[in-house]
């Protein structure tokens, strides 16, 4: 991704003082109390795993939740926002690495990943990021997807949008809720859906 022209777009955008107004504007704040929500569903997160922090947003409000977070995120300048904008705490592990490249030993129980997928470029990206990140899902562990509507991704020049990923995590995962959200512009239409994952692979009952 980093010789993409999506990873120089990303660069420039969080240049901004408040990136895709995620601090100023009303229905990003009620997207990430709602992705709070979903996140911790009446259970405690052991080992959490948030792709693609931005400028910490989000980050700030999920890390007080987790024993354990780690932060992955392609753009080297949204891990320093993030790491100075939480004031660095020891909970949370800072990396910078793509999606689809990211890999760890460890296995985590909940994996928040929003408004990124449709940066990848073209479908079987998104397609082959998914596989990583559901490798690296604990089996009864969680999956939080948020992303903008197929329509407006493709508006903006992207391949796809939250329909079609959500489309390729139900072929895997299990759709335990979903939540639209709707502000005042035509740019302010996503979803957001958690997602589980079976404690046996399908494939090993249908023997």
């Amino acid at each position: 991704m980093k010789s993409s022209g999506n990873y120089k777009l990303l660069s420039r955008e969080l240049a901004a003082d408040d990136p895709w107004r995620l601090d100023g504007s009303p229905f990003e704040r009620e997207r990430h109390a709602e992705m709070l929500r979903l996140a911790l569903a009446g259970r405690p997160i052991d080992n959490a795993l948030e792709v693609g922090c931005a400028a910490g947003a989000f980050t700030e409000k999920l890390a007080p939740h987790c024993r354990h977070l780690t932060v992955i995120d392609v753009v080297p300048q949204a891990i320093t926002r993030s790491r100075r904008r939480t004031n660095n705490p020891k909970n949370i592990s800072w990396i910078v690495s793509d999606v689809g490249q990211f890999s760890s030993r460890e296995m985590y129980d909940l994996i928040v990943v929003a408004e990124v997928l449709y940066y990848l470029g073209e479908i079987a990206q998104m397609r082959a990021a998914i596989s990583n990140l559901l490798r690296i899902l604990a089996p009864g562990g969680h999956l939080l997807f948020g992303s903008a509507r197929d329509a407006n991704c493709k508006r903006w020049g992207h391949a796809a949008g939250a329909e079609t990923v959500m489309t390729l995590l139900n072929e895997t995962l299990v759709e335990v809720e979903r939540v639209e959200l709707k502000g005042g512009s035509d740019n302010e239409d996503c979803l957001l859906a958690r997602f589980l994952k079976p404690l046996l692979d399908p494939r090993m009952t249908e023997r």
